[in-house]
């Protein structure tokens, strides 16, 4: 006889299935269509991605009924099959757990109807669309509830209590979260579960949003124990957009290899969201194999001595922070500094104001990036801006809500950095949160901050940000923003429209080196260049073979390129960069000796590394990009001075009178 789930969790952990829409999408079914009607017209189908996920070892499997409520059904004129749609739903699972050689326990999913976004729906319809699609589903008799891709704690907890009113069985409560860890109605994940298993959720956790380390990140975060078991079902890592289609990037094998840090946190139910595959699936069910889970009562000591280090980790942070903020930020700087109009900066002989196309011509020129903040307080990226430029770096470049991450405008930024520290900046410019009116209007105010030199970039999908609600604009390809931003040098607008002067726009494109196909990226760099693409800043490069290959795929171009380092913190950091962030690959030799590694002694091991790849790179490239990770900036600083040292160049060789 099947044990109840709830037992079945306390002495083993089971395995989920992996996605659903994105793998019928995988097999080469269209996007724009509803899934969930394929339990009445291709119920084939469905039963066939069930079989081959409990092929590959699931023995918990998910009803394909994750929008299959009212509100979401009607927009295909499906509002009426509610009932069908998810009754069948829970028929086709059992049908391919049938042949099991195992007891396999069906979940019926029900999704977010919000899902993120500001949907004008009262609670009262709310509940009233969840009972109704609970009800078909409990009249099938499914082993559980699986509420799951919550971004508020206010509409799970209406989900919640409508099901606690339909029924005792299990019900699995799951929030989609950045790294942050908090929900989109302001709680903190320990608050927002409290609540929950108060009002009856049997088991919690997270899915889709964030791959395996984005998930970790959120436990490790977690200042209480765990109370019930959790359930994890993570992406296959951040989706890159590539050539109109989403592309996920982490492997079943690091699927895998994370399976057995997460049981070490209490997890009792572990499969994948978005991305993943039956051989995602695989890969956990090998590695959790005879598998003895932890009690949750020894987890919970570990929890304790974990939250002891990390309020002594606190402490350290809040007197850093209190150094950062020392830096006094003078408005009367702003307002004082004669840097409007058509100059490139404050008038005070703290750079060159030729273009950096010009400088990399004649030297060695350094630009980092450093991430805008996600809160209010810019004490520590002042900091950052002002020790960078004390060691000699002749940029700063400021990203555009880089992986659709809600931060402070690069233009304020760029505008107080121009203006306090005396640093040139570079701001990138996605295409993906405006459109052509509100991209010329972002444009002409740079021109009349005196900020030219920008980064043209196609920017992260918003449905993988922390407002997941928000829209994709994409008016325009980065091919079509290069050409239409040079063109405001022409001094016509967008529109047509003479603008009365000229604009004095350096653009930049970005450009990715970990392909498989190095000709044909080239080939892509090629024609943002036709575009007008003025310099080239490439993704971050491991290995120094790439680094000479990219150097020979290039040497052609009449642009300089800016060749992209940036120094790992911790073998966490790099496994993650490696597996879950599109566009980036660290060799096995780089993975192998950041592995385990953490605090100084991963950041030291990090900068050395570096300095590898940047003994290889001075000798090829003029113009170097560093990232900083984390707001680590001191690492750059270190990095700045050994090209300085590397290159026979000391900052004041670099400041150059005006």
């Amino acid at each position: 006889m099947k044990l109840d789930l709830r037992t079945k969790l306390s002495q083993e952990v089971l395995i989920g299935d992996g996605a659903m829409g994105t793998y019928l999408y995988h097999l080469g079914f269209p996007v724009g269509i509803s899934f969930e009607e394929f339990n009445l017209i291709q119920p084939y189908v469905i039963t066939e991605v069930h079989r081959q996920y409990i092929q590959a070892g699931a023995n918990l499997l998910e009803t394909n009924t994750f929008s299959a409520n009212y509100f979401k059904l009607s927009k295909f004129g499906l509002e009426d099959k509610v009932n069908e749609i998810n009754r069948a739903a829970v028929r086709l699972a059992r049908q391919a757990a049938a042949n099991a050689n195992q007891d396999i326990y069906i979940a019926g999913a029900v999704g977010s109807i919000r899902g993120g976004k500001r949907i004008d729906l009262t609670a009262k319809e709310l509940g009233l669309y969840y009972e109704q699609q609970m009800s078909a589903l409990l009249l099938e008799q499914v082993d559980a509830l699986l509420l799951e891709t919550f971004y508020d704690l206010d509409e799970i907890r209406i989900a919640l209590k409508k099901a606690r009113l339909l029924t005792d069985i299990p019900v699995i409560c799951q929030f989609a979260v950045d790294q942050v860890g908090r929900t989109l109605d302001g709680y903190s994940i320990d608050e927002a579960y409290q609540i929950l298993a108060q009002e009856g959720a049997d088991v919690l956790g997270f899915n889709c949003h964030s791959g395996p380390k984005g998930i970790m990140s959120v436990l490790e975060r977690l200042q209480e124990p765990p109370q019930v078991p959790y359930s994890i079902f993570p992406n296959a890592g951040l989706a890159d957009y590539i050539d109109g289609e989403y592309v996920y990037g982490a492997t079943p094998q690091y699927f895998g290899d994370t399976a057995l840090e997460f049981v070490e946190y209490g997890v009792r139910l572990i499969g994948g969201c978005c991305g993943t595959t039956p051989e995602h699936i695989a890969k956990i069910a090998q590695k959790l194999n005879g598998y003895d889970p932890i009690p949750l009562s020894k987890i919970q000591e570990k929890f304790k001595l974990q939250k002891e280090k990390e309020q002594e980790k606190q402490k350290e942070d809040e007197l850093a922070q209190a150094s950062a903020t020392s830096i006094e930020i003078r408005n009367e700087a702003s307002s004082s500094c004669a840097c409007g109009g058509h100059g490139d900066g404050p008038d005070h002989g703290h750079y060159d104001h030729r273009t950096l196309v010009d400088l990399v011509k004649e030297r060695h020129t350094i630009i980092v990036e450093l991430d805008p903040p996600r809160d209010l307080n810019i004490g520590k990226f002042m900091a950052g801006a002002s020790a960078l430029k004390d060691a000699g770096v002749d940029a700063v470049t400021l990203a555009d809500n880089s992986l659709a991450v809600t931060r402070m405008s690069n233009m304020a930024l760029g505008h107080l950095v121009q203006a306090q520290t005396g640093i040139r900046p570079i701001v990138h410019i996605a295409c993906r949160d405006r459109n052509l009116i509100g991209t010329q209007s972002h444009m002409m105010g740079f021109d009349a901050l005196g900020i030219h030199h920008v980064l043209a970039v196609t920017g992260d999908p918003a449905r993988f940000g922390d407002l997941p609600g928000a829209s994709s604009v994409y008016d325009m390809t980065s091919f079509e923003m290069i050409r239409m931003i040079k063109q405001l040098n022409e001094g016509i607008g967008f529109s047509g429209n003479p603008l009365k002067q000229n604009a004095k726009f350096v653009v930049g494109t970005a450009f990715n080196p970990n392909v498989k196909h190095l000709d044909k990226a080239v080939q892509r760099l090629e024609k943002k260049i036709a575009a007008g693409a003025d310099y080239v800043m490439t993704q971050p490069v491991y290995d120094v073979k790439l680094i000479e290959q990219i150097k020979i795929a290039t040497a052609h171009l009449n642009i300089p390129v800016f060749i992209g380092i940036m120094p790992l913190a911790s073998g966490k950091n790099a496994e993650y960069l490696h597996n879950e962030v599109p566009g980036i690959q660290l060799s096995d030799q780089i993975r192998h000796r950041m592995s385990g590694l953490q605090g100084e002694v991963g950041r030291q091991v990090g900068i050395d590394i570096a300095k590898e790849l940047l003994d290889v790179a001075i000798q090829h490239f003029k113009g170097i990009y560093l990232i900083t990770p984390f707001m680590f900036y001191e690492m750059n600083v270190v990095l700045t001075k050994y090209i300085e040292e590397k290159v026979g160049r000391s900052v004041a060789d670099k400041r150059l009178k005006v």
